[in-house]
């Protein structure tokens, strides 16, 4: 049996988010926002979200003697996450980024000092056993290859999230290579129309599906759909009014990961996603609101019920 339920490999953040903004910032003009949090984020936000629905995670991630580490490190111990594949290195591992979140959608600045050459990453890919390897992003880098080949051997299903730098297209062979490696990628609408240059999200959603098994967009206040074995699936989005929305994509994606590893139904899995990740919008960042598995089933009926 693997040790771990999910083993979750990506760099930590400290998110700064500021709300209440009236506009985006313009060079030469001060915008003053009514709200302000500093929050952990990057890969924090799905393996701490699936370690609150009762998942058994594992997170490969590297900190450094900065005191944005410590402040991340410190959340991580009162969430209880398990530390054991972290790797502590002695010199500042800043990630930072500043989130200038609206309703709807939010943008980004962000700072990363230089990552260390053997990331933390590749150590627990050659120590852990878990059912599912999840990245937190379109990876296809060079140590994809290698990568592969060890969880294979674990018989490990690998779940991407879609996010991934701007110029990523299908027509790379490198990312048609990435696409190809993973069982389930779970890009947003905006990354799928980017990815496949299509503008309908359901064509773009059969496109990056004659690579990858099973692909899952995330439409926001629209929605979910997916398409896995010739099966088009959709769910309809929580209604809520969001407060911050940032890291609601990646607490859609433990949502769904949560429940496609009890076997549940495609439709089902994407309302455990919606779910998650429509209740991280009611708190500042992606794990600002505390979702448990009490609250996702708690709200399943009335879910399936306005679908009948």
């Amino acid at each position: 049996m693997p040790d771990y339920d999910v083993l979750v490999v990506g760099d930590y953040c400290l998110d700064l988010i500021l709300t209440g903004l009236p506009s985006l910032p313009e060079l030469g003009k001060e915008i003053v926002a009514t709200g302000c949090a500093q929050i952990p984020g990057g890969a924090y936000n799905a393996a701490v979200a699936m370690h609150r629905l009762g998942l058994r995670v594992a997170w490969a991630a590297d900190f450094g003697s900065d005191p944005y580490s410590q402040f991340v490190l410190e959340h991580v111990r009162a969430e209880g996450l398990d530390e054991s594949h972290f790797v502590h290195h002695p010199r500042p591992l800043r990630n930072l980024t500043v989130a200038a979140s609206f309703p709807a959608d939010r943008a980004f600045l962000a700072f990363y000092d230089p990552p260390p050459a053997i990331p933390a990453a590749v150590r627990a890919l050659s120590r852990v056993r878990a059912r599912v390897l999840y990245i937190p992003g379109l990876y296809s880098g060079p140590l994809l290859d290698a990568a592969l080949l060890m969880v294979r051997a674990r018989r490990m299903q690998i779940v991407m999230d879609g996010n991934s730098y701007e110029s990523a297209r299908m027509s790379s062979p490198r990312v048609r290579r990435a696409l190809r490696a993973a069982d389930i990628l779970m890009p947003n609408a905006s990354e799928a129309f980017r990815l496949t240059g299509e503008a309908d999200l359901l064509r773009s959603l059969h496109v990056l599906a004659s690579l990858t098994p099973c692909v899952v967009i995330k439409d926001g206040a629209g929605g979910a759909y997916a398409c896995e074995a010739g099966e088009t699936a959709y769910a309809p989005a929580l209604p809520v009014q969001p407060l911050d929305t940032t890291g609601a994509g990646d607490t859609f994606d433990a949502g769904f990961v949560a429940a496609r590893l009890e076997g549940k139904p495609l439709t089902v899995c994407l309302q455990w996603g919606n779910i998650v990740g429509g209740l991280s919008t009611l708190g500042a960042g992606g794990t600002g609101r505390v979702v448990t598995r009490q609250d996702v089933e708690g709200l399943m009926v009335p879910i399936g019920a306005r679908g009948t």
